[in-house]
């Protein structure tokens, strides 16, 4: 029997982590292909049909666990005129085409100030969310997130060779982030709580 939060979760939710999510990858795909990487493209991942961006593991656990996963965009970084700044602005258009979401949702929500509670106020709350949470999240410098790339980028050469290393536990990087080990949860949730929450009031929606 589906309860007041399952349903929520089917309405609003799944919907809305589809629509940004494959906005995400394709941001990714678009800046790759715009620096001289045409890999996503002829992958057919420059496109805004969320098929092709499904990863059918990560879709089952985010319906069972509610946390889950699209295919990562495929890039070759030897296109590149610079390898990692190409790299970094590709890793950096998904978190900002998000957070651009984010802001678009914002002013249509300024726009026609629906009651939160509404099915509009409902909608545009939660994908602006899940946009916020796709962005903060994925740019945390943890491989392999866009953060891991981003930060690379930045880093002097010697560096470069020992953080590349950390993408060998990235699993175990993952789980010590959204394990609950803190008395408030997990590392990851506690940091989106509050950013987003910030970010939120920021936007005008609290």
């Amino acid at each position: 029997m589906f309860t007041n939060d399952t349903l929520y979760w089917i309405i609003f939710a799944v919907p809305s982590i589809l629509i940004a999510s494959t906005v995400h990858e394709y941001a990714h795909g678009l800046v790759a292909f715009k620096l001289g990487d045409p890999t996503a493209k002829a992958e057919g991942r420059l496109t805004l049909n969320p098929l092709p961006h499904i990863d059918p593991l990560g879709a089952l656990s985010m319906i069972i666990f509610r946390f889950g996963w699209s295919k990562p965009v495929p890039i070759n970084e030897n296109n590149f005129d610079n390898r990692e700044l190409g790299t970094a602005l590709t890793a950096l258009a998904g978190p900002v085409s998000n957070l651009l979401l984010a802001c678009l949702l914002a002013i249509i929500n300024l726009i026609f100030q629906p009651d939160l509670s509404s099915i509009l106020g409902n909608f545009l709350l939660t994908f602006t969310v899940i946009n916020l949470a796709l962005a903060f999240f994925n740019v945390l410098p943890i491989p392999p997130l866009d953060g891991h790339k981003i930060v690379r980028a930045i880093l002097p050469q010697k560096a470069r060779y020992q953080w590349e290393r950390l993408e060998k536990f990235s699993i175990l990087l993952i789980l010590l982030l959204i394990f609950p080990i803190l008395p408030s949860g997990s590392i990851a949730g506690t940091y989106m709580s509050v950013v987003i929450t910030k970010t939120l009031d920021i936007l005008g929606f609290l």
